[in-house]
């Protein structure tokens, strides 16, 4: 009998609360027969505590680079250097030159740099010969450059398609084995990027959620007098949830009862306080913090829409946990967004930066309870049948499959 294929894993944190999309494609892959060993560049620092079961267990097994410290730094260059230094020093002049002559950057390069040393080292420990990456590419940029081994990448965006050459999007197409978009969208962008001779390598490989996990719960949609809102998404201007504060200031002074609940953290925190403030919503507007997945089920549950403002995206697994709980979405109509909600058949779409018409969306669904419910019930069927976490990390077994020389186990 076959021994499972053996295969890497590079993130940049893991298991990170805003990615929880990467622990489910791993454990996914693993159920299917997939020996999978990842590696985080960051340890993850919640308390215990405030994981989940599976996230404690992905913690237990996870090898972190990070917490090497300098000790294990210096291990790895010296190991790299006493037995392999033509492939070091390869990798270290690629890493210096890789952005010309600015030394910030050049800086910044060379610590990619060990820890792609150190990546590399532990995979030859481990005998593996290949690793796919979310969140840490250019690490797996020069680790390919400096190892014998091969790299796949999953390039989520928007920052990568924004920054094309700040990120050595053509260089990453060029050295990778393939490429896997998450929307038609991505895969666009990725190809404007790259030579024709390279297109080839882009792959349309689409997140997805297992449909079972996240059910509607025994509620009564928009049962109460005061609509529910829910927004999930880190603190940051990319998100707009200033935007999407401005809707429900514009709900309140229509008279309407409206709640909103933004589940989250990060470095606009501060600011979205202050403008809440400054709106005098602070009964309206509940800034919850960060959530483990247990927890943003609970308020997926008491939630009669859900609404994503943002600027920029991939596509959110948020709106397709929501999705799939039969809530209705309504979301701006950027990037991969139209690919996953078809505008007023499995939710709404509203122009980015415009208040006055994401309140309006929300308006249409406090109003016509029927299409609300409408929504919701082909929001949760456009999740099955494709957004399913089953079938679509199938699909990528089968790039690896067909992309990756098969890894076998030193028994046979």
């Amino acid at each position: 009998m076959d021994s499972p294929k053996r295969i890497a894993y590079l993130v940049s944190e893991y298991p990170a609360l805003n990615h929880s999309y990467i622990l489910r494609e791993i454990r996914e892959l693993r159920r299917s027969g997939w020996d999978v060993h990842v590696a985080s560049i960051s340890a993850d620092t919640r308390p215990l505590a405030q994981l989940t079961e599976e996230e404690r267990q992905e913690r237990s097994r996870t090898w972190y680079v990070k917490p090497k410290g300098i000790t294990g730094a210096l291990g790895a260059h010296f190991a790299a250097v006493t037995r392999q230094s033509r492939a070091y020093f390869r990798g270290l002049r690629y890493a210096l030159g890789l952005d010309g002559l600015q030394p910030a950057k050049t800086i910044r390069n060379f610590f990619y740099f060990t820890e792609a040393l150190l990546v590399g080292q532990w995979m030859q420990k481990s005998g593996l010969r290949h690793i796919h990456i979310h969140f840490a590419s250019t690490v797996g940029l020069l680790l390919a450059k400096t190892f014998p081994l091969s790299i796949s990448i999953t390039m989520h965006g928007p920052a990568e398609f924004e920054q094309p050459d700040g990120f050595h999007l053509r260089e990453k197409i060029e050295t990778a084995e393939f490429i896997c978009a998450i929307s038609e969208y991505g895969k666009a962008q990725l190809m404007k990027h790259c030579v024709p001779d390279q297109a080839g390598k882009l792959e349309t490989v689409r997140l997805g959620i297992d449909p079972e996990q996240f059910v509607a719960g025994p509620r009564t949609l928009l049962a109460h007098s005061t609509l529910e809102v829910i927004s999930v998404g880190r603190l940051a201007p990319e998100k707009a949830q200033r935007v999407l504060i401005d809707a429900v200031a514009q709900l309140l002074a229509e008279g309407r009862r409206v709640r909103l609940r933004i589940v989250g953290e990060g470095p606009e925190r501060g600011a979205l306080e202050k403008h809440i403030a400054t709106t005098k919503m602070p009964e309206v507007v509940r800034l919850e913090g960060a959530l483990n997945q247990d927890q943003l089920k609970t308020l997926y549950r008491e939630s009669d829409v859900f609404a994503l403002a943002s600027f920029a995206e991939g596509v959110p697994v948020v709106l397709m946990e929501a999705m799939a709980m039969e809530i209705p979405c309504v979301a701006t109509r950027i990037a991969g967004i139209p690919e996953l909600i078809q505008d007023g058949v499995d939710g709404l779409l509203s122009t980015p930066g415009d208040a006055r018409e994401m309140a309006a969306a929300l308006a249409q669904l406090m109003d016509d309870r029927g299409l609300a419910m409408r929504i919701g019930k082909a929001g949760r069927l456009k999740i099955i049948e494709q957004y399913n976490l089953s079938k679509n990390t199938a699909l990528l077994a089968k790039v690896f499959e067909r992309r990756v020389r098969g890894e076998r186990s030193a028994s046979e």
